[in-house]
């Protein structure tokens, strides 16, 4: 789908395989500079595949990535393309020996050349923009799994890309601590950052999403405005898979 904004990720005809298993077949798909776009769809659709192709996580097999007008494909370009690509997972990926604030700190030092000092001045900043200030001294142990996302968010954050990437950042959550995460990624979406984030949450994907895509075994089935894909879809297999999801 074209967008009216400029493509910071332009994807084509993207074809991922698992051994004998495609996971992901001629899929396309444009996100302009600022958008939301929020990935859906029933597990094994393909939606995590795609957003980890984006900086090469998964390698894809045939296709074209460009991400900021640079092309992605392993090698000597990759790291400036990961430098501008946040992600956050849906296991925290914290390092356990390290306290919160060391976790955001590291990468600003290793990859953008900042001193421990301003690394340190930035990643306190960022816990406290995420409700974590009083807890930047302590390790992943000591968090609750909703506090460690947070951790996780402010590490993406500390590297000030131009892109987050989400993986079903709350999915190994406790449900009483899915709001605390998602409310930090809603303040996130109206900072104008670009955001591409796969998850279950539908009301969350209706409050945050410029667009909503829809993708089912390894395609992208519909895509649109929130209010398109959830009041009238168009597809008949995104109207099973949202009266199965909303029913519960």
């Amino acid at each position: 789908m074209e967008t009216a904004m400029r493509p910071i990720i332009r994807m084509t005809d993207i074809v991922k395989n698992f051994g004998s298993f495609r996971a992901l077949t001629d899929v396309g798909l444009d996100v302009g500079e600022g958008e939301i776009v929020v990935v859906i769809g029933p597990s094994g659709s393909g939606k995590s595949t795609l957003i980890r192709c984006i900086n090469q996580l998964e390698v894809h097999d045939t296709g074209t990535i460009e991400v900021d007008g640079h092309t992605v494909t392993r090698g000597a370009g990759l790291a400036a393309v990961r430098a501008e690509v946040g992600m956050v997972f849906q296991s925290f990926n914290l390092f356990p020996h390290m306290t919160a604030l060391r976790n955001v700190a590291l990468a600003p030092v290793r990859v953008r050349g900042l001193s421990w000092d301003e690394a340190n001045q930035r990643a306190r900043k960022l816990l406290t923009r995420v409700g974590l200030e009083s807890h930047a001294e302590k390790y992943p142990a000591q968090l609750s799994g909703g506090q460690q996302q947070r951790v996780g968010i402010a590490r993406a954050l500390a590297m000030e890309p131009k892109i987050l990437l989400f993986d079903e950042p709350t999915s190994a959550l406790d449900p009483e601590m899915v709001g605390e995460v998602l409310d930090v990624m809603l303040q996130l979406a109206r900072t104008g950052v670009t955001m591409v984030i796969v998850t279950h949450e539908m009301s969350f994907a209706r409050k945050v999403a410029d667009r909503v895509v829809f993708m089912d075994a390894g395609r992208i089935v519909e895509q649109g405005p929130p209010e398109q894909i959830f009041d009238a879809p168009r597809d008949p297999r995104l109207r099973s898979f949202l009266n199965a999801v909303l029913s519960h």
